[in-house]
């Protein structure tokens, strides 16, 4: 065997694809999946943050109503328990749509797969040998260093801003409480926003590097691409699949040519076989389609729109499904009866 034929030089297959799916092995880029969830918790607090305010408000208006008033564990009690609802109902709005980002992450990059490949027990990913290979691999390396240059990324950009905020705070402590509370607000925004934009950036470089990796690491041989292909063939179920395809494709064929005929002759229930004749081209009518039963009402529907003449004989029309194949000419046998259709249909258009 050639050593061209051993290289992982081709790309891989929509089985092998496929393949990989079902075994759980999808290419997911965690900053994408993480910037999605980061982008929609952001949104979603904002449009919340008037709301949650108020819930709040309404929270410390509570606790202050208990001001001299002596706490017993009854008491104390009904207090947490109305303070837990209270930051659940609080909370619920904002993990509800962060939790449908997360899948939406997911879904974006790869779709909807259900496995459990991945929880079945694998013995040896607790081989120590193996596992210290793996600890010290290319891969790891590379996963180390894409950490430490995202949180390096974060890190600088966010102190650069913050930098930026505190040369506002000897101004801001000496305005009123709700006004420091805005300007935090505001600075907070600001921070969400621009780490949203680095975050972004890092999301769309991850995705591609490991959508890049990810392929290059299902690339096939041209002999497993030639194994996976004599595989496909023997297949009963693509083998059946294929004929099905390709009785289809024929069907389709044989209907587009029923405008074609000169005369659909039927047995009116069960049998219709279209015949088509080129006076000096052929040296007998040919058989353009046929068919039984639904395919039989099809063509004669088709011969309806076509004002193409239907002609009930059901001893001509039974034999000529049973012996003559699509696209053959009728055989000697058949000349007599079929000359006496044609000149049926001819005399009828010239009357006409």
């Amino acid at each position: 065997m050639m050593a061209d034929d051993l290289e992982k030089t081709e790309e891989p297959t929509p089985k092998k694809i496929e393949d990989a799916k079902k075994e759980g092995n999808v290419p997911k880029s965690m900053d994408t999946s993480g910037f999605i969830t980061l982008l929609v918790a952001v949104v979603a607090f904002v449009a919340l943050t008037g709301w949650i305010v108020d819930r709040l408000e309404a929270l410390y208006r509570y606790y202050i109503g208990f001001v001299g008033v002596e706490l017993t564990p009854k008491l104390l009690m009904e207090i947490t328990t109305y303070t837990v609802i209270q930051i659940f109902i609080m909370v619920l709005p904002l993990a509800l749509p962060v939790a449908l980002a997360g899948m939406l992450g997911a879904w974006a990059q790869f779709g909807f797969i259900f496995t459990t490949k991945p929880l079945v027990p694998d013995l040896t990913k607790i081989d120590p040998i193996k596992g210290a290979k793996n600890l010290f691999s290319l891969k790891k390396l590379i996963e180390g260093f894409k950490i430490t240059v995202k949180v390096g990324a974060v890190f600088t950009v966010a102190f650069s801003v913050f930098l930026g905020f505190i040369e506002e705070l000897v101004s801001v402590s000496h305005a009123p409480l709700l006004h420091q509370i805005q300007w935090l607000v505001d600075r907070a925004l600001v921070l969400a926003a621009v780490m949203l934009v680095l975050l972004m950036v890092l999301a769309l470089v991850d995705l591609l590097f490991v959508r890049y990796n990810y392929f290059k690491g299902l690339r096939m041989s041209k002999q497993e691409i030639k194994d996976e292909m004599k595989q496909m063939e023997g297949n009963p179920e693509i083998k059946a699949k294929i004929r099905q395809i390709q009785m289809e494709m024929a069907r389709r064929r044989m209907l587009a040519e029923v405008p074609n005929a000169d005369v659909v002759i039927t047995n009116p229930t069960h049998f219709a076989v279209a015949l088509q004749y080129k006076e000096g081209e052929s040296r007998a009518p040919k058989v353009v389609a046929k068919g039984a039963d639904l395919i039989a009402q099809r063509i004669k529907e088709i011969a309806r729109e076509h004002h193409i003449q239907i002609v009930e004989n059901p001893p001509l029309a039974r034999e000529l499904y049973k012996n003559v194949e699509v696209d053959r000419e009728i055989p000697e046998q058949f000349y007599q009866a079929v000359a006496e259709v044609l000149a049926f249909v001819y005399r009828s258009k010239s009357a006409l």
